[in-house]
């Protein structure tokens, strides 16, 4: 079932070896191991497109990371409207949660195959997925300063013999590789502490468990140093040291992506138009008929309080009163009956 992973895994690797087996020898260890390290290369290689756009969803997650930590706070005892909040946030975005755990998914099928075709190197087999029994020898007699290449620490003395090798030099060999292997890993994992978010780092589980796996991935790379071939130990070792240069690289091509995008948005809002200087902003609400009907009032009135040509003023519409009021006797009866007494005592 497993075998179309392990067909391309052995062909990757025998390609290799015939390239390098071609230069060096094809018995020589060394050709062995750039044939390992070049297969770790051509993975990685075509994970590399996954790779940028995970970079890039995490760094489009840092801008919104403020509102992902409200809803955290607000349906913090509702999880399913929680996840399904976050993820219309996402999708707003255009974030893909699963495309940043897609490179690392992709290396565990490649990791355990080529752990199963190693392990099938073994004395007295007639062929190996892709190699044949020529290739199987040639990989069987291979060695790094007396270390075989599928042979791994702890195995049994009687199998170490097998393959012509014994435990002295397979520790010599393979405790300086898993050192220089857990170093890497431990600069791996720093980079990676180092580049998340704030938000991330503001909440100290995310902290707490950013700083444990920092420590806690060597200390795996040294102690699983013992039960791995030496080979897989050449993978970890080109896989680790391809990371850390990958980071380096891409996370510098990003951050030249972002001070672009930053400039053209400045950019934008200088080519933006803006107001004179001293020039009002002109607000339209609607209601730009009714200043300008009390705008003609006001002329009108300030037309008709203008002296004419012989020197006088002009009399108002209402009388000479302030207010424009005309001149009108108002019906009053209370002043009219006491006016009416008057002239009868006259009389």
């Amino acid at each position: 079932m497993f075998d179309v992973l392990y067909y391309p895994v052995s062909a990757i690797l025998w390609f290799w070896h015939k390239v390098f087996g071609t230069v060096l020898g094809p018995d020589n260890g060394f050709a062995w191991a750039l044939s390992v390290f070049f297969l770790v290369f051509s993975l990685r290689t075509v994970l590399l497109k996954p790779a940028i756009s995970q970079l890039r969803s995490a760094r489009k997650m840092q801008k919104f990371a403020p509102q992902i930590q409200k809803l955290r706070e607000k349906y913090k005892n509702d999880r399913q409207r929680m996840a399904q909040e976050m993820q219309k946030l996402q999708s707003e975005h255009g974030v893909n949660p699963l495309g940043g755990c897609l490179p690392a998914v992709l290396q565990i099928p490649v990791f355990l195959s080529l752990f199963h075709v190693l392990r099938n190197f073994h004395p007295g087999a007639q062929s190996n997925y892709i190699f044949d029994k020529e290739g199987v020898d040639s990989f069987i007699n291979a060695d790094i300063f007396g270390a075989k290449l599928s042979n791994w620490i702890t195995q049994p003395a009687d199998q170490l013999a097998l393959f012509g090798t014994d435990r002295t030099h397979m520790m010599i060999v393979g405790i300086p590789l898993m050192i220089v292997a857990s170093v890497a890993t431990f600069f791996t994992m720093r980079m990676s502490v180092r580049r998340q978010t704030e938000a991330a780092m503001a909440n100290p589980q995310s902290a707490m468990m950013g700083k444990f796996m920092m420590f806690l991935a060597p200390i795996g790379a040294i102690f699983s140093g013992w039960f791995l071939p030496i080979a897989v130990l050449l993978y970890w070792l080109a896989n680790n040291f391809w990371t850390l240069g990958q980071q380096h690289f891409l996370t510098n091509k990003i951050d030249r992506e972002q001070a672009r995008e930053r400039e053209r948005e400045i950019e934008a809002k200088k080519a933006a138009p803006r107001p004179k200087p001293g020039q009002k902003p002109v607000r339209d609400n609607g209601k730009s008929e009714e200043p300008s009907e009390e705008k003609a009032e006001t002329a009108t009135a300030t037309k008709s309080a203008e002296p004419t040509e012989n020197g006088a003023k002009p009399q108002r519409s209402g009388g000479g009163r302030p207010g424009g009021r005309p001149n009108v006797k108002k019906n009053r009866p209370g002043k009219q009956a006491s006016s009416a007494k008057k002239g009868k005592k006259r009389r």
